[in-house]
């Protein structure tokens, strides 16, 4: 009778953290479709149901990944996946200089080895749609674009220098639970400059030869909203082997239905 009332227990357990996404330090996102800031190849988007974290990636975290998957210290990454400031703020392989703060976003580090953490925890790097997706809700709306106070705050966040005082979850949470995409660091996304790129490339996120290079202001569909132009005419200025003072990441995991 035990056995019988543990495995149903169990089940039980396991059936909700599937239906409610509970994936530890994930946050649900219900997808839908929306009119990004860029219109590309069609006006409307569509996002699917996926999970995202919480938190961007913090430097104690990443100081877990490196002693686990010693190629991405400091002293021994290739060339070819970073730049000469891969972990500038850090004094040695396994230590951050004395001025940061374990649990503030890591920066300096290139997409390529973002990239490399989100897969060797089972997930990967947020889509731009995706990320923008989550980034346009505010604490109580799903899209608060249209907001008047929506896209001077987020521009004052962006004014305000970054300081190695930057710890996660200061600022609010927004409608999905998500902490962070707005105030502290930009963040790396896996087709980070795709808006340049059309047709069936754009959909072909593993080549990684087509996410490179970069402009800014393509097809723009509200160039009001100077908040989102900013992302992206970062992302555009991007090298995936760039590392940057005020540049990190997130992952995200598929839902299997």
């Amino acid at each position: 009778m035990k056995g019988h009332v543990f495995r149903y227990l169990t089940f039980i357990i396991l059936t909700q953290t599937i239906v409610f996404g509970q994936s530890k330090n994930m946050a649900y996102i219900q997808g839908s479709r929306y009119i990004p800031l860029y219109g590309r190849d069609s006006t409307v988007v569509e996002v699917k149901d996926f999970e995202m974290d919480v938190f961007p990636v913090t430097n104690a975290q990443f100081i877990e990944f490196v002693k686990q998957y010693p190629k991405w210290q400091k002293s021994k990454t290739l060339k070819l996946f970073t730049d000469k400031s891969y972990l500038y703020n850090w004094k040695n392989d396994s230590e951050l200089k004395d001025s940061e703060k374990l649990n503030s976003p890591v920066t300096y580090v290139s997409w390529f080895a973002a990239k490399d953490y989100c897969e060797c925890q089972g997930k990967r790097l947020p889509t731009v749609d995706e990320w923008e997706y989550v980034a346009m809700a505010d604490e109580s709306s799903r899209d608060a674009r249209l907001k008047p106070d929506y896209n001077k705050q987020i521009l004052a966040w962006y004014e305000t220098p970054k300081t190695n005082e930057n710890l996660i979850g200061k600022n609010p949470k927004n409608i999905w639970g998500v902490y962070d995409l707005h105030g502290l660091v930009w963040e790396w996304t896996l087709d980070f400059n795709s808006v340049l790129i059309t047709g069936e490339s754009r959909k072909d996120v593993d080549k990684d030869s087509n996410l490179f290079c970069g402009s800014a202001a393509v097809n723009a569909t509200d160039l009001m909203n100077y908040a989102a132009f900013m992302r992206y005419a970062i992302r555009g200025s991007l090298k995936a082997k760039y590392s940057m003072k005020n540049l990190g990441f997130r992952c995200v995991k598929d839902i299997n239905k």
